[in-house]
């Protein structure tokens, strides 16, 4: 490997480990479902209501600075889903965020929503939308280092039965990977070079013949860190305000340095 690869690596790794250390400092004040957004915000105007959704055995608390910014941007709702920590199948976990997909629906008065998925919680969105009609609420779906086509990282983890769910070939990305016409949903998947939990890190691009995608390349920036870096919130912000006012290719490509 070249030294400056090496370095990267390093820096990479290091960066890794430093968010680690917060989010276990801040683990604690996303536990607790959120509160419902105030009666009194409900009929505020702005983009489409943005629902985060985080990874696996992680809660609300990853997405602070993500939530924090677009509200600072013009989104007036933002929520974020908790799911069960111990969840045992995607699919199980897929037709549950049906509800709270309607939870927000009904507190925003809006007949569609956009959904930002870290890791898990990015392919829980996507089974939602091909499996159990979520591409009739959910516009546009962002995913963050999201294992689409599986990853092989840890192997000690596939006693896991949602581990294995994620491994490449399982029965789950063989069904997703199944014909979806007529899919409503636009998916942006975002991926790093840098991830160490999606291995390869190419697994976490979208590649389906059927649906409408649009793949951010990120460099350098490891898995933990992907929800917290400001190029790639800056870049989340743009991808959704694309979704309503720039026309792009069903399948295109960019990147984020």
């Amino acid at each position: 490997m070249h030294m400056p690869r090496v370095l990267d690596t390093v820096r990479t790794t290091a960066l890794e480990a430093a968010v680690l250390t917060g989010r276990l400092a801040l683990y604690s004040t996303g536990v607790l479902a959120e509160r419902p957004v105030p009666a009194d915000r409900a009929d505020l105007p702005g983009p489409r209501p943005v629902l985060l959704l985080h990874g696996f055995v992680d809660n609300r608390s990853v997405f602070t600075l993500l939530r924090r910014s677009l509200a600072r941007h013009g989104w007036p709702h933002v929520a974020c889903a908790n799911y069960a920590p111990w969840v045992c199948d995607v699919r199980a976990a897929a037709e549950r965020l049906g509800r709270h997909i309607e939870e927000l629906r009904e507190r925003t008065g809006q007949q569609r929503i956009d959904i930002v998925g870290h890791s898990l919680g990015g392919l829980i969105a996507r089974c939602h939308v091909q499996f159990f009609g979520g591409d009739a609420h959910v516009h546009t779906l962002v995913t963050l280092g999201t294992p689409h086509h599986g990853t092989r990282a840890v192997p000690a983890m596939s006693v896991h039965p949602v581990v294995r769910q994620m491994r490449p070939g399982s029965a789950l990305l063989t069904e997703l990977a199944a014909p979806a016409p007529g899919c409503r949903t636009r998916f942006v998947s975002f991926w790093s070079d840098g991830d160490q939990v999606v291995s390869p890190p190419e697994s976490a691009r979208l590649d389906h013949p059927d649906l409408r995608r649009r793949t951010v390349r990120v460099r350098g920036v490891g898995h933990l860190t992907l929800p917290l870096h400001r190029a790639v919130i800056a870049r989340i912000r743009s991808e959704l305000v694309a979704a309503d006012g720039v026309t792009v290719p069903a399948t295109s490509s960019t990147e984020v340095a």
